[in-house]
């Protein structure tokens, strides 16, 4: 990956609720762009979130979905070394440089992020890993908006887009996406795509990490086509679905008949 350009503020924001994955993506764009600025918003409160998902998925639903949450979120602390073998062996950055410039706002749908949008006068704005954008919102933001998605739309838009491949048995369709953000959820136009595949003992507790090292390349150089004037957006194709969080029973059921877990 080249190194940062020898100029000022390169004119990228990155959105996003934190966490790992994003930091992946913001750290390699800051080596190739230089300094960034980033927009970190609050988590969504876990009961509005609750709530908005069973009324999509029905409660009975949701209760299998919140049981894998629980289960993710306790493997993670259980493939703790596994997971830092990954990021070491594909020389992943998961926190913030110490230089990096964060601004926090309570939610991207807020008066305060269009402000800071302002201040910043981006030429490009990459949303990874955050709330999904009002349309309001939207039409108040003057540069290309991208959104990094981990995984292939328009088949796996939504949650977990590399597990539901596996789980389909379309492993070819192990990637992600940067699309242009339109009113749905992951239904813009696709920018970039990029393609790979899991290795051995990787699981839904790994998945977002592998995926991120696959996608770093692919966001420096979408953003780059952005901010040169070079986005050559192609409309979706084949099959959509919104996939949300597996089930508990399906999950389990999923890794024992099929192995992926």
């Amino acid at each position: 990956m080249s190194t940062a350009r020898e100029q000022g503020p390169a004119g990228v924001c990155v959105v996003t609720a934190g966490g790992p994955y994003p930091w992946i993506i913001v750290n390699a764009l800051a080596r190739r762009f230089g300094a960034i600025d980033v927009i970190e918003e609050d988590g969504e409160p876990q009961l509005a979130f609750l709530r908005r998902r069973a009324r999509k998925t029905g409660w009975i639903s949701l209760a299998g979905q919140f049981c894998t949450m629980v289960l993710i979120r306790l493997g993670k602390r259980l493939s703790a070394r596994q997971i830092a073998g990954l990021v070491a062996a594909e020389k992943l950055e998961t926190e913030p440089g110490p230089e990096q410039r964060i601004v926090g706002v309570a939610s991207v749908n807020s008066d305060h992020f269009v402000q800071e949008i302002d201040r910043l006068k981006p030429r490009v704005v990459l949303l990874a890993g955050c709330r999904i954008v009002r349309p309001s919102v939207l039409a108040r933001l003057s540069c290309p908006v991208l959104n990094y998605h981990a995984g292939i739309t328009p088949a796996y838009r939504g949650m977990n887009g590399g597990y539901w491949a596996l789980a389909a048995g379309d492993r070819e369709n192990f990637g992600a996406t940067v699309h242009l953000i339109d009113a749905g959820v992951d239904t813009g136009m696709i920018v970039r795509q990029v393609r790979g595949s899991p290795q051995p003992g990787d699981t839904i507790m790994t998945y977002a990490h592998r995926l991120a090292a696959l996608s770093r390349a692919m966001c420096v150089e979408a953003v780059d086509d952005a901010l040169e004037g070079r986005l050559a957006p192609r409309a979706p194709e084949g099959p959509s679905r919104q996939w949300y969080h597996p089930t508990i029973w399906f999950y389990l059921w999923t890794g024992l008949t099929r192995g992926v877990w």
